[in-house]
């Protein structure tokens, strides 16, 4: 699997001269896309898959800096871009750029990527019988459809109320912005669930990169589906939906934390580095981690070791930084996606909510546990184990892109720290620019 995207890179290359890096479509108005669309081989189906799978990966790394360094999760330090410690966290009169890289280059990935698997899903409509049967074109669409809706759920999490407009299927009348993110939501849900209608009863044909390990079949596909509907459905405040949903996924509330869907990255040629590793003691570019992370962890918490002291500090424009994030060991290491870690959480989340404090509990202390910290004794109240929830959510979720979300769902943004006196804590980015001229 190490050549997995470079070979299919090279085939796709050749179908299409036109095509930006592993094998996505960056036009649709060209007649090769037309030809995709009318008249697919099996391998046009699989590069298409691939592209979009690949595609995910594109500035996901600016994405996870942005919202980690808002959410007070760490400093960004980069001798080429210092917006990363002025607009992003609001230094003096800075403010979040519309028309900037820090929004724009991840904003713009995402929906390429449901553009393309709208493709996919005109493709695979068109597909002949001998290309592949009525089942295997149930597991493309699913596929495409779960995709789309987590990639439109990353743009939500960014822009919140300000908005955001909803794929449309290839020649649709593009939609207006939706400012409710409550709606946006929904209409997430609907992807996910229509991907889980058409992944029941499907069969896998075509490949995955080994950041499915374990989940390249039918049956895995619809756990990750529903794992990332169980987030969507915490976001919504409806317990309940999670807790289904949990029960259709990966969740084991025994079982490996690590277990998951990642972005896989490898040094191969042709196919795209890990950029969130950066050596510890780097200096020229350096993810440190916010002060807070050590100051605030709890003594005995091995969750410290996501992070390691540097030999020396690392400061600039007044924010210093005294360890290393050290989550991505390597140019090749998985990002993740959702991991069983996360899915107990959720779990434990839901149970607080809906009153079933002991189910909650025993959540919390599994946590807790396989972390070197003693089982939970604090007060048994929701209150207090929102507070656990939220500590354990911090630390096991550390640069996952979960902080900023979450204290933003439960109205605690306000209890982030600003280093500096003329620093803010955004609450959502802009709408981009060329949303706001269409």
């Amino acid at each position: 699997m190490k050549n997995y995207f470079s070979i299919i890179t090279a085939a796709f290359f050749l179908l299409i001269m036109s095509a930006c890096q592993k094998g996505e479509i960056t036009s649709l108005n060209t007649p090769v896309v037309g030809g995709v669309i009318n008249n697919p081989t099996r391998s046009d189906l699989f590069n298409l898959v691939t592209g979009a799978e690949s595609g995910m990966r594109n500035h996901y790394a600016v994405y996870l800096d942005g919202i980690g360094a808002i959410g007070r999760e760490i400093y960004r330090f980069s001798g080429s871009e210092p917006r990363y410690t002025t607009d992003i966290l609001g230094g003096g009169s800075r403010r979040l750029d519309n028309n900037t890289f820090y929004l724009t280059n991840p904003w713009g990935a995402r929906y390429q990527v449901a553009r393309q698997c709208f493709i996919l899903l005109d493709a695979v409509k068109n597909a002949r019988p001998e290309i592949a049967s009525d089942a295997q074109k149930k597991a493309f669409s699913g596929y495409a459809k779960t995709l789309i809706g987590y990639q439109l759920l990353l743009n939500i999490n960014m822009t919140d109320s300000n908005g955001a407009r909803i794929p449309v299927p290839n020649g649709a009348t593009l939609g207006p912005v939706v400012t409710d993110p409550g709606k946006v939501m929904d209409t997430i849900l609907r992807f996910l669930d229509d991907g889980k209608a058409d992944l029941t009863g499907s069969e896998v044909m075509f490949p995955l990169s080994d950041g499915f390990a374990g989940f390249k079949d039918a049956a895995g596909l619809l756990k990750f589906n529903r794992a990332l509907a169980a987030r969507v459905h915490i976001y919504r405040k409806n317990w309940t939906a999670a807790l289904t949903a949990l029960n259709e996924s990966f969740f084991d509330l025994n079982g490996a934390l690590n277990t998951g869907v990642y972005h896989y990255f490898s040094t191969n040629g042709g196919d795209l580095a890990n950029t969130m590793f950066i050596p510890p003691n780097n200096t020229g570019e350096v993810r440190g981690a916010h002060p807070s992370y050590a100051a605030d962890i709890v003594p005995g918490d091995d969750r410290i070791n996501k992070t390691a002291l540097r030999n020396a500090a690392f400061s600039q424009n007044g924010l210093t930084a005294t360890r290393d994030v050290v989550i991505w060991s390597s140019l090749n290491s998985p990002v993740s996606i959702i991991r069983n870690e996360e899915l107990i959480l959720i779990y434990a989340e839901a149970k607080i909510q809906t009153g079933s404090i002991p189910d909650a509990i025993v959540a919390l202390n599994r946590i807790r546990t396989a972390h070197n910290l003693t089982p939970y004794a604090g007060a048994v109240t929701p209150a207090a184990l929102t507070t656990e929830l939220l500590y354990n959510r911090r630390y096991s979720l550390f640069m996952e892109g979960h902080r900023w979300i979450d204290l933003r769902r439960y109205n605690l943004l306000g209890t982030l720290p600003k280093d500096r006196p003329d620093d803010d804590v955004w609450t959502r980015y802009p709408l981009p620019q060329n949303e706001s001229n269409l």
